[in-house]
């Protein structure tokens, strides 16, 4: 068995690609159908929906992905007993790879609603399974030759965006430098492109973007589809960070149906921190997107349908009588109808009160901590304000890939904020210079790049200059409440949802001045602004959903309720 020599496929080989013995076969056939292959056949091609999970009963088939200079490259050889398929799986997306077969091939073809029948009903294949998926979908990630290519320069503002909306939602892809890479140059050529019209995006389906937004490149590959608007969903859940994504899972593995929408990406704030060492679990640690990606294969594994990124716009109350309480006007026109609504939207990055600060933003200016911003900054002095745990979580992360970083915050200690762990942690850094007592009164620089931060200590008065080009901004952040505006859901004075028996006698401690629909999370008024706090509320609100709905007439929930009772 031939396959690319990347990290995850050498060291966790036999879990990548598992042979199944003949009585696993067995107990997988009642979940598929029998197909046949010829010799030569392309049997998936990437950019589109595979037909399921393939189970090799006889022959062969090659695994290719895309490679440099045009060239395919072979992943790995699957014979009887291999099965083809990676996450996409889950819930029918395009495949990130070509499958076709080398000689004539007998298989058992999963659909994607088997596929997660059989990963429910038998539980320990389904373990193999999905670990096999997950880490094939790794092995894809670390090689950066499947999915979208990125043609721009490789600093610029709008190639950030893209890369780090793909990196955030999990998605393999490659980025060419426009100015250095001879396969990027061929690109434009080949397809006539201004260098004004940069960055470019190739997806794998073979359709061309010019400088795309998040929803239309999202579109393109296949993470958004289009939203059944005669379907009504037993819970609508706005957001995808901790709370929402807990609630995701526990409400459709208790057989609701479950649909999440999110503006950005799933992980919210929780994915942006790069070690999180003090949840419940995890001793050694663990990323916040690692945390978060778990959690999302974790509620498509149940079947939930996720909507990201898409905006919800709207909610107001439904007009039929169809059994839907409630509609959400969503992007592009369409409308999410469901008989709850939990709103889970989170908050958004505060940003500094400095005039010329959008300028710089994208560019020089990050609220997230990645690889890519740490390969961006690699060897410089950065500059990162801030003084919560996210703050001392990137500051150590940054301080092992850039010459130092400046800690500024504006309180004169950062114990009052801060876990200890991480106060010890940034003491113990040589290369953090922790400077309390001071905030950002200037930015210099031009067409977007930051050349000097200018800071003032409140007590002295003494002004600082030093030429950082980097600054990362973990201030906290405001409600993302702004879409509620004219949706008649109460508010506490800071713009947090109120939720509670003084607004909703009815169904407890979740729920909102609008019978039916509830809020969880760092968006409700009161929560405590923890990760396990917002899963906690997540699988707290789902008992609460249940009460609801049978209490106002949907048959799917009672039957559930009464086993719970």
């Amino acid at each position: 068995m031939s396959q690319s020599a990347n990290p995850i496929s050498i060291a966790r080989r036999d879990q990548m690609f598992p042979a199944l013995a003949r009585a696993d076969i067995d107990r997988m056939r009642r979940f598929g159908e029998a197909n046949s292959y010829a010799a030569g056949e392309q049997i998936v091609k990437a950019g589109e929906v595979a037909p399921g999970l393939i189970v090799i009963l006889s022959g062969k088939v090659d695994i290719t992905q895309g490679g440099r200079f045009g060239q395919r490259e072979t992943i790995v050889t699957h014979g009887p007993g291999n099965f083809v398929g990676e996450l996409a799986q889950l819930s029918a997306r395009p495949s990130l790879v070509d499958v076709e077969a080398v000689e004539p091939v007998e298989a058992l073809v999963i659909v994607s609603q088997r596929l997660r029948d059989l990963m429910v009903q038998e539980a320990n294949l389904g373990e193999r399974i999905m670990r096999a998926l997950i880490l094939r979908r790794v092995g894809l990630l670390e090689s950066g030759a499947a999915g979208p290519i990125i043609v721009g320069p490789v600093d610029g503002g709008d190639v950030l965006r893209l890369q780090g909306f793909l990196a955030r939602s999990g998605q393999p892809h490659r980025v060419l430098d426009s100015d250095a890479d001879p396969c990027a140059k061929t690109l434009i050529e080949r397809f006539h492109v201004d260098p004004h019209h940069l960055p470019i995006v190739l997806c794998p389906n073979g359709k061309l973007l010019l400088n795309p937004g998040e929803n239309e490149l999202a579109r393109c590959i296949g993470l958004v589809r289009p939203v059944d608007a005669t379907k009504h969903y037993d819970v609508a859940i706005v957001g995808a960070g901790p709370a929402g994504l807990a609630a995701a899972v526990y409400a459709a593995s208790e057989g609701l149906s479950t649909i999440v929408l999110d503006c950005r990406a799933f992980g919210g704030q929780a994915g942006a921190s790069s070690r999180i060492e003090n949840y419940l679990g995890f001793p050694t640690g663990i990323s916040g997107m690692a945390l978060m990606a778990r959690a999302y294969n974790q509620a498509q594994k149940f079947g939930v349908e996720m909507v990201i990124p898409d905006e919800a716009k709207l909610l107001s109350g439904a007009t039929d009588k169809s059994g839907a309480h409630y509609t959400l006007d969503v992007g592009d026109g369409e409308t999410v109808r469901a008989r709850t609504v939990v709103i889970a939207s989170g908050a958004r990055y505060r940003r500094l009160d400095i005039a010329n600060l959008a300028q710089f933003e994208g560019t020089s200016v990050h609220y997230w901590a990645s690889q890519i911003e740490a390969r961006l900054c690699g060897g410089q002095e950065v500059a990162l304000v801030g003084a919560g745990n996210s703050a001392g979580q990137a500051a150590v992360y940054l301080a092992s890939h850039v010459r130092k970083v400046a800690l500024l915050a504006r309180g004169n200690s950062l114990d009052a904020s801060m876990s200890r762990y991480l106060v010890e942690r940034i003491k113990a850094q040589p290369n953090i210079e922790v400077l309390t007592g001071s905030e950002i009164e200037a930015l210099e620089g031009h067409e977007g790049n930051l050349a000097n931060v200018r800071w003032r200590n409140r007590a002295s008065g003494v002004e600082t200059v030093r030429p950082i080009r980097h600054l990362f901004l973990f201030i906290g952040a405001d409600p993302n409440t702004d879409w509620l505006a004219k949706c008649n859901v109460a508010l506490d004075p800071k713009g947090f949802v109120r939720t509670g028996l003084e607004v909703a006698p009815a169904h407890g401690m979740m729920e909102t001045s609008r019978s039916g629909v509830f809020a969880i999370g760092d968006v409700r008024s009161g929560s405590i602004k923890r990760v396990a706090a917002a899963v906690g509320e997540g699988a707290q609100v789902v008992a609460a959903l249940h009460t609801y709905l049978a209490q106002n007439g949907s048959h799917a929930a009672a039957p559930e309720l009464a086993r719970r009772s």
